[in-house]
């Protein structure tokens, strides 16, 4: 069946549709979710708290953006609203600590290029994996977001701007600033 006529069934009540919804789209909102924190009991939580969701505002969606964007919307907000509540953003640095010293900086050391940190490679090699998990979770949620939706779960540009609610330009700063980090974090892995 179609996307859109187990939307129009699930809007209409039909709960077998709507539970073909819930099993297309599980495992993406629970992978986003764990790319958000890397705890296997919060992406959970955060796919019960999604999914009940979807079905109370299953109205709302009138089909202008793709399903999977307005989705992801609401998987954005249970991250954020999650992530107040356990207080995550404590445990994270500013991003100004992002700014190296040029005197802590070793001249010899010859940075990797943009493409080994693409996030297909990165997931190749399960220790580079769990580093970038660690990096991520360094990141304030403000930066991570954007991260994740565009290099981890494949989102345009203007998809993932419309999912946080920002401006194109605002994010790409933001995603600039996060790829930064991360590549700093991870500059260890350099050949």
């Amino acid at each position: 069946m179609e996307e859109r006529e187990l939307i129009e069934r699930a809007k209409n009540g039909d709960e077998r549709a709507f539970n073909e919804l819930y099993k297309r789209y599980r495992e993406t909102v629970f992978n986003f979710s764990y790319n958000v924190c890397h705890n296997k009991d919060y992406a959970e939580e955060v796919v019960q708290d999604t999914f009940v969701n979807v079905f109370r505002k299953l109205h709302q969606y009138d089909g202008r953006a793709k399903f999977s964007t307005w989705l992801y919307s609401i998987v954005v907000n249970n991250c954020q609203m999650h992530n107040r509540r356990t207080k995550l953003e404590q445990a994270t640095v500013s991003i100004d600590e992002l700014r190296r010293d040029d005197e802590e900086s070793d001249q010899s050391i010859e940075m990797a290029s943009v493409e080994d940190y693409r996030p297909d490679v990165i997931y190749t090699n399960n220790e580079l994996r769990e580093a970038l998990h660690r990096a991520l979770q360094k990141l304030p949620l403000d930066y991570r977001l954007p991260f994740i939706l565009r290099e981890l779960e494949g989102l345009s540009n203007e998809e993932a701007a419309s999912v946080l609610g920002l401006s194109v330009p605002a994010f790409k700063s933001r995603l600039h600033r996060a790829r930064t980090f991360i590549r700093t974090e991870l500059s260890d892995f350099a050949s």
